[in-house]
């Protein structure tokens, strides 16, 4: 493995950087731009990432149209907000039919037009412009772009039903895939963008992740997405390595890493590993840019080592106790650490007396193996796998009886979504759910407010398991009010301190107060500012925290806690 110089290395005329969220794509194709063109290339970045910071890291406005960086002439920056062009593109779609249709038809449009998928499809929508322009090609000798579409949002553009009118005639009930009402007239620009993905001599996907378990897992899941897909052209940057290691927690992690890079998937380990090591500081502006990837580094300053006091987790506990709640929902992006806090929310409750039933979808003897000895706390595992199989089947059998060919396989490509997971675990959760009646639940992974939406609105759901066994189960008929009944159920927040999960926190906030679903608590999880290392590194990157933890603070109307860093956390 060698540092990432892309003086260094062969690069293609298009470069995108993708992974995670949070693993430090933004910096990294930011980094990589700033060095392009301050040797003699001229460049273009862009970004559509709807967490992107790209604003904060050249500390410039900028907009959808491209800005040159007047201390680097030879860069062009653009940040084009996808949430905000997904919802112009969705008031494109409804608006016509507004004082037409009955406003439960557009309620349902508008949830159709709601999910990840939307959003994915409008920064397409973006990358397809920049990708076809002949001007652009002629400009500039890198575009780089900043998050690259899925494989999902690629195999379903390349699928002829796609392009036809599936969707108005889809009886199926709720479909992730609506966000392509409309968009005929950009099949041809599309297909040149997904052929150019494909070439090799073109475009080179440049996967960033983190030396940790989770981001690793899931920057293997991407390569192999789009390696299917003809996008094989990968290069491999392991974003944040700690190089040195000189008190307790320095040597964990140090230690932590070096066993997960030792276990890196045999598809990643076959393509070039570039790494960038853990800095000191926030990059932000363009003089952190400018030596983020030099290998000499300046001295760090002196840090002040005060040590913020800040509410633990047992504070959110005894809330929960006074306030009575029966249903408990540790909710947060991948790689935050639910899982764990799910289960330290359950032993605490147990310990204080109360009846408490755990339920998580990942493998059982994960729990076991942190839970240790628990008399008494009854668990559930929902096999996540078992049950979106066994959901896609029934969905599949049903479309088989009407549809054949090119729909068939849309409706495959529909299944493959995110919202699917969801809906096809949304039966047990709603079967752990009633164990409420009797005792305290608490769930690792919760369906998000916009799954929740999409099945209330189309009623789908019910429709599918009125149809296959003939009644709809009172589990289901009572989930709906039970979670928008605040003085019952509760959603903790959790997320890290840094950017881009807490922007994502506060989208999943908003996504559940559309919901109607309470989420008075978060926990900022895996705080280094919490610790007391004097590992010099570890120090300036704790002290940078707090702006972070501040902001939540400030999101929860101080209703948040603080957990310190710990090893081997799960997702």
């Amino acid at each position: 493995m060698e540092l990432y110089d892309p003086q260094k290395i062969a690069l293609t005329k298009y470069l995108f950087f993708t992974g995670k969220g949070g693993v430090g794509k933004t910096t990294s194709a930011c980094a990589t731009a700033v060095n392009l063109a301050e040797s003699g290339n001229k460049v273009i970045l862009i970004s559509t990432d709807p967490a992107s910071n790209l604003q904060d890291v050249f500390l410039t406005k900028l907009t959808n149209v491209p800005k040159v960086i007047s201390e680097i002439p030879n860069l062009k920056v653009a940040n084009f907000d996808p949430v905000s062009a997904s919802n112009d593109y969705k008031e494109s779609i409804i608006g016509p039919y507004r004082g037409v249709l009955p406003d439960s038809a557009l309620k349902n449009m508008e949830e159709q037009l709601s999910g990840s998928c939307t959003v994915e499809i409008a920064s397409f929508n973006e990358f397809a412009g920049f990708l076809t322009n002949k001007e652009i090609e002629n400009e500039f000798d890198y575009v780089i772009f900043d998050t690259a579409p899925t494989g999902h949002t690629l195999r379903m553009l390349a699928l002829p039903s796609a392009w036809t009118n599936y969707l108005d005639e889809n009886q199926t009930g709720a479909s992730c895939l609506g966000q392509l009402s409309g968009l005929g007239d950009k099949k041809e620009s599309y297909e040149k963008a997904v052929n150019t993905l494909s070439d090799s001599k073109l475009t080179t996907l440049m996967l960033v992740t983190r030396p940790q378990q989770a981001a690793i897992t899931e920057t293997e899941r991407a390569s192999k997405e789009l390696s299917e897909l003809g996008i094989n052209n990968q290069k491999l940057i392991i974003n944040g390595i700690l190089t040195q290691s000189d008190d307790e927690l320095s040597k964990v992690i140090f230690k932590q890493q070096e066993d997960d890079l030792k276990q890196l998937p045999k598809a990643l380990s076959q393509i070039e590993q570039l790494f960038v090591p853990l800095r000191p500081y926030n990059v932000t502006g363009l003089d952190k840019l400018r030596i983020l990837l030099n290998t000499v580094q300046p001295q760090i300053t002196e840090i002040d080592s005060e040590i913020k006091e800040y509410p633990e987790l047992s504070t959110v506990i005894n809330d929960f106790i006074k306030s009575g709640k029966k249903i408990i929902f540790t909710m947060g992006k991948g790689g935050v650490g639910k899982t764990t806090i799910a289960i330290k929310v359950a032993k605490a409750l147990q310990e204080q007396g109360k009846k408490v039933h755990l339920a998580t979808t990942d493998p059982a003897n994960h729990l076991n193996l942190y839970l240790g000895d628990m008399p008494g706390l009854s668990l559930s595992h929902i096999d996540e796998e078992k049950e979106l199989r066994e959901y896609k089947e029934e969905v599949l059998n049903k479309a088989r009886e009407t549809m054949s060919g090119d729909d068939l396989d849309y409706v495959k490509e529909d299944l493959e979504s995110p919202c699917t997971q969801e809906i096809a675990v949304f039966r047990a959760f709603s079967e752990i759910v009633e164990k409420a009646d009797d005792e305290i639940v608490v769930i690792d992974t919760a369906p998000t407010g916009h799954t929740l939406l999409l099945l209330e609105s189309t009623q789908s759901y019910a429709k599918e398991v009125e149809r296959t066994s003939g009644e709809v189960p009172k589990s289901i008929q009572k989930l709906l009010p039970r979670l928008q009944n605040p003085n019952e159920t509760e959603v903790l927040m959790v997320t890290l301190p840094e950017t881009t999960p807490v922007y994502e926190s506060m989208r999943l906030a908003d996504d559940l107060d559309r919901a109607n679903i309470a989420h008075t608590w978060w926990l900022v999880n895996q705080s280094m500012s919490a610790t007391r290392t004097s590992n010099e590194v570890l120090k300036a990157r704790s002290s940078n925290e707090v702006e972070w933890i501040d902001k939540v603070a400030e999101l929860s109307n101080n209703h948040y806690a603080v957990a310190k860093w710990q090893a081997d956390f799960e997702k």
